[in-house]
């Protein structure tokens, strides 16, 4: 039996905490999505109305971008995640309780603007705690990472969808499960350390904005910036909207349209746990062609769908469409000189696409109807695909 150093098991101390962070937070988002039918039931709303709930939630989460750099500077990774742990779990049990006992959409709106901010801030720590964590390993870790955020969603989907079978309240269901998150938050974060994580040498605070602002200008990172703004506007539709689309555009009752979502869940962590063979095989440029691609074709069957297996067959593909285009993506910004101000460029493509997507159809459908908002979803897909090529390696680009 192999006896690991301190140093070492320091390190796969760290990982696990970083790891059980990530799921969590992909719980945390995931878990009120399956049950958005009967939370716009207890609210007596309009898809419109619910719209303008949502964009709450995501301002909310672009001031939670905003400040979470400070955050992390002044609290570090330990207790840094265990507070916004602690408020994406206080954000979903208000939603649950607002909405199912009080009826209030202004309550819900706070609930959503507190589980907003802690996505946001929650979403930059453990990403810079990841790659903390993988300089320190000198291992490959951020793919399996992003899969254990899959894990909490596929985890969050599931438990909404049995919640929804067995006609338990949003209330009841959100607040047991924020609190067993707390809990776990706690337990998770013991193993990371009291201090930010430095990633190499942090230049001086003016010089890291000049190079932040240069990055804007860079036309391969802006395309790839494209790619990762067309399949996250496609993730966070899903989680946001794939679940109605099933109930008012198909037909299906809310426990099935749950399983739809908890599918669609397990897709994409399946696509990106088998996602480094693939990569190996056809290379980053042809895994986001290939991805998108059937996410195109996902996005079709699911609106024209008909019968229920074809419209399970669309929300697979389209979770198999987002699947790869963000963590491939943060990996190409990555190379070169200034890596953590070239993936920062990128990344407030991604997820403003992933927080500004749901309110956008919300919007579109006062329009067109919900099913037919989700065309905007295939047309970024088609521009993701045209734009995947400025993933190649810089040498191979050379070359």
């Amino acid at each position: 039996m192999t006896t690991l150093s301190a140093p070492a098991r320091a390190v796969r101390r760290r990982r696990n905490g970083v790891a059980a962070a990530f799921a969590l937070g992909g719980l945390n988002l995931a878990t009120w999505g399956p049950r958005l039918p009967a939370i716009k039931a207890d609210l007596r709303v309009g898809d419109g109305t619910l719209g303008l709930l949502v964009t709450g939630m995501t301002v909310a989460s672009l001031l939670g971008l905003a400040s979470s750099s400070w955050l992390l500077g002044r609290l570090g990774p330990r207790r840094g995640l265990a507070l916004t742990l602690t408020l994406m779990s206080v954000g979903v049990a208000l939603v649950g309780i607002a909405s199912g006992l009080w009826h209030s959409p202004w309550l819900t709106e706070a609930g959503l603007a507190v589980l907003g901010y802690g996505i946001g801030t929650t979403d930059v720590m453990i990403n810079v705690e990841g790659a903390a964590v993988e300089q320190e390993s000198g291992t490959v870790l951020m793919p399996l990472l992003h899969a254990c955020w899959s894990f909490g969603a596929v985890a969050g989907s599931a438990i909404g969808a049995i919640a929804a079978a067995l006609a338990v309240p949003p209330s009841a269901q959100f607040s047991v499960e924020a609190a067993l998150t707390v809990v776990a938050a706690l337990f998770a974060v013991r193993g990371l350390p009291s201090t930010e994580p430095q990633l190499g040498e942090t230049p001086p605070f003016a010089e890291r904005i000049r190079t932040w602002a240069a990055g804007w200008t860079d036309l391969r990172l802006l395309l790839i910036g494209v790619v990762m703004l067309g399949v996250e506007l496609g993730e966070g539709s899903a989680n946001s909207w794939l679940t109605l689309g099933v109930v008012s555009g198909h037909g299906q009752s809310p426990a099935v349209a749950a399983l739809f979502f908890t599918a669609f869940a397990v897709g994409e962590t399946t696509c990106r746990v088998l996602g480094s063979p693939l990569v190996s095989r056809f290379g980053r440029v042809g895994t986001v062609r290939i991805t998108t691609a059937a996410g195109v074709l996902g996005i079709a069957l699911f609106i024209l769908g008909g019968p229920a297996p074809v419209v399970l067959l669309g929300a697979v593909l389209w979770a198999i469409g987002v699947s790869m285009g963000f963590p491939l993506g943060m990996s190409s910004a990555a190379e070169g000189a200034n890596a953590a101000a070239r993936v920062s460029v990128v990344a407030s493509l991604g997820y403003v696409a992933n927080l500004a997507g749901p309110p956008v159809i919300g919007f579109l459908s006062q329009a067109v109807g919900l099913l037919n908002a989700f065309w905007l979803l295939a047309v970024f897909f088609v521009i993701a695909l045209l734009a995947a090529g400025a993933l190649a390696p810089v040498a191979a680009r050379r070359t």
